[in-house]
């Protein structure tokens, strides 16, 4: 784990004044890059809507009374296109890779490991035996419960799991909850596996694009849980800001600083697990973004969460956003899945990103 700062800051005055200017004008950036994929992304798909059109109608759905939206210069087609498919899934995108930025980074701090990521604890591979259960059994057999609902449950229960796996003397043990997650994980996807191989041929394809990660299916109504997931989340972790440049420092520094690393890390895995499925209930299993994502931005801006935590939810938005738009475009008029395109981004990244001179700030080199 790299170097943590402290309360005030192991950066130095300067140095700290200087990466908070940065975060500030690189989160303002960030931000305007992605409200630019957004409209970019309503524009792009078989149904001709320029960048123009997909920005008057999606102000058009915000704000009421506007006049392109009645005299006839946009069409229902477009409308439809826009309102009710491409802007969905972009901003399921924005939504799952902001979430899977924060959980990693969480992840990070709870383990103390620098290559931990959403998926160290299993909660992937639990997700993925109730979505899987649903496919392959039915949502009737199971008394109506939905693809989404199956995940998230089965996201709960390695969540519980790998909490009770990892208690030692009464207090959870980071190196028990990656042991734990490692056993969990390999347990849920042979399980997964099991399921997919019993199934009949034209569940495996359903099945396989699960798994891949995918927004394809996005629609209004399925960004509430991972919205409310990643708000309650994000108010959590800037309300602990603190804690967590505390934890960085170890036990022993954590508690003379007033916080009780056990308790502090009770409820930053509850929290970075509920994240991730609520994710990966609507969008499936997709990988590098929480492991990349906070490295990318510690080496932006520094270790300290203050400044660290909006960079890493607005990059991991803007990648996953970025990511969706090529999935959908590269191979038109098939679709790639989203866990493949960014597994050939972000390994290769990754490892540019260890030979780095900066990779010893964001815990390379450790």
């Amino acid at each position: 784990m790299p170097r943590a700062l402290g309360t005030r800051g192991a950066d130095g005055s300067s140095r700290g004044h200087q990466l908070a200017r940065r975060s500030v004008a690189l989160s303002g950036g960030l931000a305007i890059f992605v409200i630019g994929l957004l409209i970019l992304s309503g524009a792009t798909g078989s149904v001709p809507v320029t960048v123009l059109q997909a920005a008057q109608l999606t102000a058009g759905h915000l704000i009421p009374g506007l006049p392109w939206m009645s005299d006839g210069t946009l069409s229902a087609l477009q409308d439809q296109a826009v309102w009710q498919f491409r802007l969905p899934r972009a901003l399921l995108a924005g939504l799952a890779g902001a979430g899977l930025a924060l959980a990693g980074a969480l992840m990070q701090v709870t383990v103390r490991n620098s290559l931990a990521d959403p998926y160290i604890l299993g909660v992937s591979s639990g997700a993925s035996v109730g979505a899987v259960t649903v496919i392959v059994v039915g949502s009737a057999t199971l008394g109506g419960v939905t693809l989404n609902v199956a995940a998230f449950v089965g996201a709960l229960v390695a969540c519980v799991c790998a909490a009770a796996l990892a208690r030692k003397n009464g207090e959870l043990s980071p190196t028990r909850m990656i042991l734990a997650g490692v056993a969990l994980g390999t347990l849920f996807s042979a399980v997964t596996s099991y399921l997919t191989i019993a199934t009949d041929a034209q569940n495996v394809v359903s099945v396989l694009f699960f798994l891949l990660g995918s927004v394809s299916a996005a629609s209004m109504s399925s960004l509430v849980a991972p919205a409310v997931a990643l708000l309650i989340a994000s108010v959590v972790a800037f309300a602990m800001t603190r804690t967590l440049n505390a934890l960085m420092t170890g036990d022993e520094s954590a508690a003379s600083l007033g916080v009780d690393p056990s308790k502090a890390r009770g409820l930053l895995l509850v929290i970075a697990s509920l994240l991730t499925g609520a994710v990966v209930s609507v969008a499936g299993g997709i990988g590098f973004v929480g492991l990349v994502i906070p490295h990318v931005a510690r080496i932006a801006v520094g270790s300290d969460h203050r400044r660290m935590l909006p960079v890493t939810l607005l990059a991991g938005a803007a990648f996953l956003i970025a990511a969706d738009l090529l999935a959908r475009t590269v191979s038109a008029p098939t679709e790639i899945p989203l866990g493949i395109l960014t597994a050939f981004v972000g390994a290769p990244f990754f490892l540019w990103l260890m030979r780095r001179r900066g990779a010893d700030a964001a815990g390379f080199g450790r």
